[in-house]
């Protein structure tokens, strides 16, 4: 069956049900609201992505084979600790050619040592002209300087040794690796993602007709509709440039530290923003009834409780939500929907 007709056939099953229970239901009396026309809050609603604060790659900084991989995705990292290790055969080698480099120097200026000395002598004795000495001069100031440059070579090697071995930049959890061990390690290859858990934030697009209204945002709400969660933020951040090909500006909405565990980054979440305060038609929260296709209320008229369809927009508030089609103003609408309708 086509989805479209899947989905007909649930919303035909689901309004028939709920009027069989409303007419079982009609006779005792229920509480109720009146649908109103209320000032509230305007919000815009901008689509964002959930994304750490502090996040890293990990790569590698040396060529070579990855021989180990010690942690792997949803594991919890220190800053420092060891993540994994590239073959240090090439990088071994080069830091024992830098001490035997080293080694050389030393006695090529204890020998540039001794030969200034006896020169020295002997020139104060005129067994040996002044350029003699110029020149042991010479080649005791060029040892020292073979030997800083082995000991900065040394350095180097030492430093390229420690490449080989990749820790944690930051505290977090590893969001996935990107290597497996065997495969070959290049400058710049990343080798695995963290992520701090602890702080998030939500980040999301307004267009520019909208910037204007948002000059002064303070305040933000963030909207988790996979973990059915409504957060106030933390923080609020509109950046101060726009982004010419989208015609948009990126705003920023830093989730609070008490925030429910289940949140991750690359979820969904909406920013909602206030741009203003304008009139709106709201209902109250609890007597909507959602099934499956269905939106409705049960509108109460003449003591009778009557299924409607209804639209909905946003919340405006703890306990109300937006109306955007199938009611008017000074209807009631049964506050108890749960009774009409059966156990849930």
């Amino acid at each position: 069956m086509p989805s479209k007709s899947r989905a007909a056939a649930a919303f035909a099953l689901a309004l028939a049900a709920l009027l069989a229970h409303g007419t079982a239901g009609a006779q005792a009396p229920a509480a109720s609201a009146a649908v109103e026309l209320r000032e509230v809050e305007d919000v815009y609603a901008a689509d964002a992505v959930v994304e750490s604060l502090h996040q890293a790659t990990v790569s590698a900084q040396i060529a070579g084979q990855l021989t180990q991989l010690l942690v792997d995705a949803g594991d919890r990292v220190r800053r420092g600790q060891l993540l994994a290790r590239i073959d240090t055969r090439e990088t071994d080698a080069q830091l024992a050619s830098a001490g035997a480099q080293v080694a050389q120097a030393e006695a090529a200026l204890a020998q540039a040592q001794l030969n200034h000395e006896r020169t020295k002598s002997l020139v104060a004795q005129n067994f040996l002209s002044q350029s003699a000495l110029d020149k042991a001069d010479a080649d005791l100031k060029t040892a020292r300087a073979a030997l800083d440059a082995a000991r900065a070579g040394t350095t180097q090697a030492v430093t390229g040794r420690s490449f080989a071995e990749l820790r944690a930049p930051i505290d977090g959890v590893v969001t996935r690796r990107l290597m497996e061990p065997g495969e070959l390690a290049t400058p710049g290859r990343g080798v695995v993602e963290i992520h701090d858990p602890g702080a998030l934030r939500a980040v999301g697009t307004i267009p520019q007709f909208v910037l204007p209204r948002t000059a002064r945002v303070e305040r933000a709400e963030i909207e988790l509709p996979s973990v059915q969660r409504r957060l106030k933020a933390a923080r609020v951040t509109v950046l101060p440039a726009a982004d010419p090909r989208l015609l948009s500006t990126q705003v920023r909405a830093d989730l609070p530290a008490d925030a429910p565990a289940g949140i991750v980054p690359g979820m969904a979440a909406k920013v909602l923003v206030p741009i203003g305060r304008s009139q709106k038609l709201v209902v109250p929260t609890a007597a909507v009834i959602r099934r499956s296709e269905l939106t409705a209320v049960y509108v109460l008229t003449d003591g009778a409780r009557q299924l409607r369809q209804v639209r909905i927009g946003n919340r405006v508030s703890d306990d109300a939500v937006e109306v955007l089609a199938g009611l008017s103003a000074g209807e009631r609408v049964a506050l108890d929907p749960v009774r009409g309708t059966g156990a849930i």
